[in-house]
């Protein structure tokens, strides 16, 4: 695409959405998010925090830093306990950067500020309107990338009005698509989310929506189970719009984090060997296959499968 050049009007409705942005969320300030760092330095801490494997040159080339400035930086952070190094084993030239136990304690005060911030802004708005603003931000993200890929996020929340009718009926689509299973199913799924939201305990059992731009692209329950101390997962599903994103993962995790928070001592769940996908997320979290059966359900003939997790 041939590229045009800007008319001055443009030019200055960027560089005033610029300064209303850069205030909004306080970049200018002298300690970022009310902590002791920079807009610059908080940056590079987020960086770490997502990784243990990342070398100077990942950040150099993510943040597009100058290799001296990050150098200082990274120097006054190991003095401060903040990172680590480590050298890599395949490549003696390069070192492995981690946040240390301390760097972690330092950053998830700022993390929590931030997203409680940004929390703040969008409640002001309601939901679709904050799906507006999502959707603007990620256009100019994608327009200004380029040629670059720009990956989509996710948000997990609670369910809101409309939201379990959604659980039903995207299972029922997408279980139909998929693997043909019939009608029957999607009376399981109606009445799985019938009970739980006629009797769920909030102090025990949880359910999360995966939302990209306002869109649920994601779901899964965490509920008691008849057996003493165990929580049962329900109803994970991602959408194919969601795939890709590592979804299934960080909803299974949820559910045991959550679990472990309420006290439960195991978690059990139910799935199928066709459902590839989910048992290999169930047993990179821990599950473990503990009993298999043949059945004929919703018209087709699947092997049942049970996994169990101790907390």
């Amino acid at each position: 695409m041939k590229a045009d050049h800007p008319d001055p009007a443009r030019i200055d409705s960027v560089r005033r959405f610029n300064r209303f942005y850069t205030r909004q969320i306080g970049v200018l300030r002298k300690n970022y998010l009310d902590s002791p760092y920079s807009l610059g330095e908080m940056r590079v801490l987020y960086e770490l925090s997502k990784g243990d494997d990342l070398t100077a040159s990942d950040i150099v080339r993510t943040l597009d830093l100058d290799a001296g400035y990050l150098s200082r930086l990274l120097r006054d952070f190991e003095k401060k306990g903040l990172v680590s190094r480590k050298t890599s084993k395949t490549d003696a030239r390069q070192s492995h950067l981690a946040l240390t136990a301390q760097g972690r304690k330092v950053y998830a005060p700022a993390e929590k500020r931030s997203q409680n911030t940004v929390a703040a802004m969008l409640a002001k708005l309601d939901a679709a309107r904050q799906a507006q603003l999502v959707g603007a931000m990620q256009t100019i993200e994608t327009l200004l990338a380029g040629d670059a890929p720009v990956p989509a996020t996710y948000t997990l929340r609670a369910p809101r009005h409309g939201d379990f009718g959604w659980m039903v009926a995207a299972h029922a689509v997408n279980y139909a698509h998929e693997y043909g299973w019939g009608d029957p199913f999607e009376g399981l799924c109606a009445q799985i989310v019938a009970d739980f939201v006629n009797n769920n305990d909030p102090s025990c059992e949880r359910c999360w929506i995966a939302d990209v731009n306002g869109e649920n692209v994601g779901c899964v329950m965490l509920v008691k189970d008849a057996a003493p101390d165990t929580a049962r997962i329900r109803l994970l599903l991602v959408d194919p719009k969601g795939r890709g994103l590592g979804l299934g993962a960080r909803l299974t995790d949820e559910c045991v984090r959550f679990a472990r928070e309420a006290g439960y001592k195991k978690i059990t769940l139910w799935t199928h060997s066709i459902l590839t996908a989910a048992r290999h997320i169930y047993q990179k979290a821990g599950f473990t296959l503990t009993s298999s059966e043949k059945r004929h359900t919703w018209g087709k003939d699947v092997v049942a499968e049970f996994w169990d997790m101790d907390l």
